[in-house]
């Protein structure tokens, strides 16, 4: 008897335990949209977020209404002990018009006194990707050069630009109410490959993309051999025995260096070449080092050989020029310092932000002379000739990049090819011809 007494006792304080923790929560669920408010799509559904941290979640019931019309999109009951759910609201399955739309949602706890919430929020339904017009005419691009593209959005989008393959160039929206992008032709894509197309996301998520007519040239890679000596190695790998510790011996620290930091420093110039403002800075032609012989080209692939065997094979991806040593090394164009620092193969290092993604890099500089954020004059001096880095020797490894991939300095070198493949255009742009009556 006492024992059956003791088992009733436990159940009351069991349940009244219970029913008191049930009792205790008067809290409502709470929940979140996202987006909540806004264009919405059925590409780009909203979310639902739903928490109740005490007596869990039971129910929810998302209702849709747009003019008249009221459709159930979702209706929900969740497993006790739920104290958390994560739903998308998908819209594929309901017919709905562009236009303006409310969804409502009602959630409940697991509480004997249910605690319940019920908020609605307003959105536009857009179904309609973005109108995309191309203004600029021709586009002439070299094998490994550059390009610009000038078009107009016909709405507000997310992101727009061009897409080659994996890679993406983003547009920047002017002044003058079009978007202009610089993009590269990749030095390692073929012709065949190389499909450029301007496309553009709206708020909604929907996508557009448009074709636009461009020519292209092959600039076929040019070959050449690199022996290296032992006597190079001795001198120069010491400067980065300190990555690479456990290499057996100066040659392994070389293949290491020319694989494995090579691949992280041109990640970090595309991780740079984001770092850019929205209209250009340069005015002109580039400026070259004064007075300089070229000693190596743009796209040149090279093959390292060590006592009478290839080791290994890398491109090269600037142009080298040589003059005096520690020679002054001017900024090419009006710009902004992105970077001036060491920067592993390319040794110190300047790199120079022109706007619209277009970045100038300076290497295997003896002194620096910017810092980064300084605004710098076209021929302003930014450092000495040197050999840091995978130099050989003091020369000036210079580059041009389009979202941190490399493209030959030489075309903006020429005043005659930024005419007709940028300012032209520009000019157009910004002042159509008349229409003909």
């Amino acid at each position: 008897m006492k024992h059956y007494a003791l088992t009733i006792l436990l159940l009351v304080v069991v349940v009244a335990a219970g029913g008191y923790f049930l009792l205790r929560d008067s809290q409502a669920p709470a929940l979140i949209l996202t987006p909540g408010s806004g264009p919405i799509s059925a590409k780009r559904p909203p979310i639902l977020t739903l928490e109740d941290v005490g007596a869990g979640l039971k129910t929810v019931l998302v209702t849709i209404t747009q003019g008249d019309k009221t459709v159930e999109l979702l209706r929900s009951e969740f497993p006790r002990g739920t104290s958390s759910q994560l739903l998308d609201l998908s819209l594929k399955d309901i017919k709905l018009n562009n236009g303006p739309l409310s969804i409502q949602v009602t959630a409940a706890d697991q509480a004997l006194l249910a605690n319940s919430i019920s908020q609605s929020f307003s959105f536009d339904y857009d179904s309609r990707p973005p109108v995309v017009s191309v203004l600029s005419r021709a586009h002439n691009l070299n094998q490994s050069g550059a390009g610009l593209v000038l078009y107009k959005v016909s709405e507000e989008v997310e992101r727009s630009g061009v897409q080659i393959g994996e890679l993406f160039f983003p547009g920047y929206l002017q002044d003058e109410g079009f978007y202009a992008c610089l993009f590269a032709f990749p030095f390692n894509m073929t012709q065949s490959d190389f499909l450029p197309r301007v496309i553009a996301v709206d708020t909604a998520g929907n996508e557009r993309k448009a074709g636009f007519y461009y020519h292209t040239n092959p600039r076929p890679a040019k070959r050449d051999n690199i022996n290296l000596s032992q006597q190079f190695l001795d001198r120069k790998m010491p400067e980065f025995q300190d990555l690479y510790p456990d290499a057996d011996n100066m040659l392994g620290i070389f293949l290491r260096v020319n694989r494995e930091l090579r691949v992280q420093n041109r990640a970090k110039l595309k991780e740079l070449g984001q770092l850019t403002v929205s209209r250009p800075t340069w005015q002109g032609a580039f400026l070259r080092l004064p007075n300089a012989a070229n000693r190596a080209g743009f796209n040149e692939q090279r093959s390292y050989m060590y006592g009478g065997n290839k080791v290994d094979q890398q491109t090269h991806l600037g142009l080298d020029l040589a003059s005096l040593a520690n020679a002054p090394v001017p900024a090419a164009n009006n710009g902004k310092v992105v970077f001036a620092d060491y920067l592993g193969i390319y040794g110190n290092c300047v790199i120079i932000d022109h706007g619209l993604g277009l970045q100038t890099l300076y290497a295997h500089l003896s002194t620096i002379n910017a810092s980064v954020g300084d605004q710098v004059d076209k021929g302003s001096i930014i450092g000495r000739t040197g050999a840091t880095g995978m130099a050989g020797g003091d020369h000036l490894h210079y580059g041009v990049t389009i979202g941190g991939i490399p493209v030959n300095p030489l075309e903006w070198w020429d005043a005659s090819w930024i005419k007709n493949n940028f300012s032209d255009k520009w000019q157009a742009a910004v002042a159509p011809p008349a229409a003909a009556y």
